[in-house]
């Protein structure tokens, strides 16, 4: 199973996924990860009624636009933030869960900052700090948490840059 949520339903990139491999299931939900954690809460209940289990979040949302401080951070990190512990309510061993795997999707600028876009480095700083604290704690709730680091990359993110 494969589930993805965004804000935009791409149907022909969902069909592209579907085409890659028939034998998986590709599930798209509406999610903007700037909503109150109650209502990822409330998203998540119902993907894991439907699917029981859920192995890796991958949480992937960014913008790259520093005219736009609130959104930025909300987006960057404190979605991220919001996201990552709404999961932990259902993978916490502590809290009877099966654990599972965080991957936080960083930047380089999170370790050596654009100084062009310093809110948007300074939410990859937290995003690879705040990671690094729940990685830390694996052996407590069961649930292994790592970032990526990308550099510059080809993307929408990058074309006002």
């Amino acid at each position: 199973n494969l589930v993805i949520l965004d804000r935009i339903d791409n149907p022909a990139a969902i069909a592209e996924l579907k085409a890659i491999n028939p034998k998986v299931t590709v599930t798209f939900y509406p999610y903007d990860v700037t909503v109150p954690i109650a209502e990822t809460t409330k998203l998540l209940k119902t993907i894991f009624a439907k699917l029981k289990t859920v192995d890796i979040l991958i949480n992937g949302a960014g913008i790259l636009d520093d005219y736009q401080i609130e959104r930025t951070i909300a987006v960057n990190y404190t979605g991220l933030v919001n996201t990552t512990t709404a999961i932990l309510d259902f993978w916490d061993k502590r809290k009877g869960g099966p654990g599972g795997i965080i991957c936080n999707i960083g930047s380089v600028t999170g370790f050596n900052a654009i100084y062009q876009v310093p809110v948007y480095s300074g939410t990859k700083a937290a995003v690879v700090n705040f990671t690094s604290s729940l990685a830390k704690l694996a052996p407590i709730t069961g649930v292994t948490a790592y970032t990526v680091n990308p550099g510059i990359t080809r993307t929408t993110l990058v074309h006002k840059f």
